[in-house]
């Protein structure tokens, strides 16, 4: 084991915890137990490296280099990696098909999915389109998109059938439901018959990357099997999250 290295990374991290503030090279030696002479060392050997910088109050903090690892390695995160086992407690546990959808313009992208057991189930493809504003998944992700994002689609809104939310007012209505109770729900919006619940999933910057949900026949959705089911939509997503670094824990349903 390199020792030298291991105390450059432990120098590193303490300069890291310390949130809004710099950090002096007393408070650092306390912090990971080196002398004052070796933790100074140390210190300039991040300097140098472009990784730290002192202040005007001679306090040591991370640069815009170390931010820059931090997020080049969350975008390397994929999400389907770490999604099949809420994906699969989903299925278990509501016997319907499970969606894993990331947003592309208007439209969400099915990135992975499991059939439902059951004859009669909902009809997708790893790969294949829906409009996002008309499925639950869809839904979950619009909810958090960016200001001004749906009014750069309003004129593509479209009625696929009569539940549609064919004008920016009643969708932006639905959606700050949906940011109201963590969850999405789709009532044959997008295909008649054809309904859904869909949460948010967040990264580690606390940004919506993909959504995770469940659709199945209206007959097996009614209201009341929805409020049932949409905990645990929402406590997956949730988890899903964390496992891709979110600091905090999105709404519960």
């Amino acid at each position: 084991m390199d020792k030298t290295l291991l105390k450059g990374l432990m120098v590193l991290e303490s300069i890291t915890e310390a949130e809004n503030r710099a950090r002096t090279v007393d408070e650092v030696a306390a912090r990971v137990g080196l002398t004052r002479s070796n933790t100074h060392r140390t210190l300039q050997t991040l300097m140098h490296a472009g990784y730290i910088e002192k202040d005007v109050n001679n306090g040591y903090r991370g640069t815009i280099k170390l931010m820059g690892l931090g997020v080049r390695q969350l975008a390397r995160l994929d999400v389907r990696q770490f999604a099949a086992p809420f994906m699969h407690a989903l299925a278990d546990a509501t016997g319907e098909t499970v969606h894993l959808s990331v947003l592309d313009g208007i439209d969400v992208v099915y990135i992975d999915k499991i059939d439902s057991p059951q004859p009669v189930r909902a009809y997708s493809m790893v790969g294949g389109r829906a409009p996002a504003y008309a499925v639950a998944t869809g839904k979950a992700l619009l909810a958090h998109a960016p200001e001004g994002y749906l009014a750069r689609y309003a004129a593509q809104l479209t009625l696929h059938t009569p539940r549609t939310a064919g004008t920016l007012a009643a969708l932006e209505a639905e959606l700050a439901q949906t940011v109201r109770t963590g969850y999405a729900v789709n009532t044959g919006e997008w295909r008649d018959g054809v309904g859904g619940i869909a949460s948010a999933v967040f990264d580690g910057l606390d940004r919506p990357i993909a959504a995770l949900g469940i659709s199945g026949p209206i007959g097996r959705l009614p209201a009341t099997r929805i409020a049932e089911l949409a905990p645990l939509v929402v406590h997956n997503a949730n988890q899903l999250s964390l496992a891709m670094g979110a600091r905090c824990i999105p709404r519960a349903a």
